[in-house]
């Protein structure tokens, strides 16, 4: 509903319908969003003539939906995390071809956290350890959160471009509980997942290094916060070709 009442506020953008799991054949339970024209199923974005689809569900539904988009000449924008790397390559050939319509899949489309998984890149050649904290609501069903894998995946991808090579060893070799670590991810970076009633989305980088160390840290205090990313890859889908992974093209960062 946040993101239906962003388009709908927009001068630039009409909302033409809406896709709800919880309609069925009867109907659909709750109230059509804004009065458009609401149904369980995706072929109603054909109907309504809409020319992007703005995605929030879960990987295999974001997967079939976007997939839907690219072959009936629809743009698409998704918030939609947990995609794994087979999946992305699928988006990457249906949204590929010249000749058909474009995607923004991105993490996390809150600005302040594409401008942070940037700065952990640019940190990250030059301390000898890295940790990332990742804390969300309770609701929250994948961990760690693909904000978290992605900005992982970043700063991985950055020390092997400046020949840094990975970072050390974790020198832990007893856990009175299992998992007191974290997870293990790209280039053998910790992360870790806090879940808690009161937080939306949160994330922490810690960067250490002799003497010193350097907090990178994202708050989302309202889903308001993803709106304006939102806003801005619905408004520049069409003119970017092709598939585009997170938010950096955008802001030119």
């Amino acid at each position: 509903m946040t993101v239906c009442a962003a388009v709908v506020a927009a001068d630039d953008l009409e909302l033409v319908a809406a896709v709800d799991p919880r309609c069925d054949d009867a109907g659909c339970a709750s109230p059509a969003p804004m009065g458009v024209a609401t149904s369980r199923s995706i072929d109603v974005l054909g109907g309504a003539g809409a020319e992007v689809a703005i995605d929030f569900t879960s990987p295999a539904a974001a997967l079939e939906n976007l997939e839907w988009c690219a072959a009936h000449n629809v743009h698409a924008v998704c918030g939609t995390t947990g995609i794994d790397g087979a999946g992305l390559e699928r988006l990457r050939v249906a949204f590929g071809p010249k000749d058909r319509p474009n995607a923004i899949l991105a993490a996390n489309f809150s600005i302040s956290a594409a401008v942070m998984m940037r700065l952990a890149e640019l940190a990250a050649p030059f301390f000898s350890g890295v940790e990332v904290i990742e804390l969300h609501h309770d609701e929250k069903r994948d961990a760690p959160s693909g904000t978290a894998l992605e900005t992982a995946r970043r700063i991985a991808a950055a020390r092997e471009a400046s020949g840094a090579g990975p970072f050390g060893r974790d020198p832990t070799t007893t856990w009175s509980c299992e998992g007191a670590r974290g997870g293990v991810t790209a280039g053998g970076i910790h992360v870790h997942s806090v879940r808690l009633a009161g937080l939306i989305a949160h994330q922490e980088v810690l960067f250490g290094e002799p003497g010193q160390s350097l907090t990178i840290r994202q708050d989302s205090y309202d889903r308001i916060s993803f709106v304006p990313g939102v806003l801005l890859a619905t408004r520049r889908v069409a003119s970017t070709p092709g598939f585009t992974l997170g938010l950096d093209a955008l802001l030119a960062i």
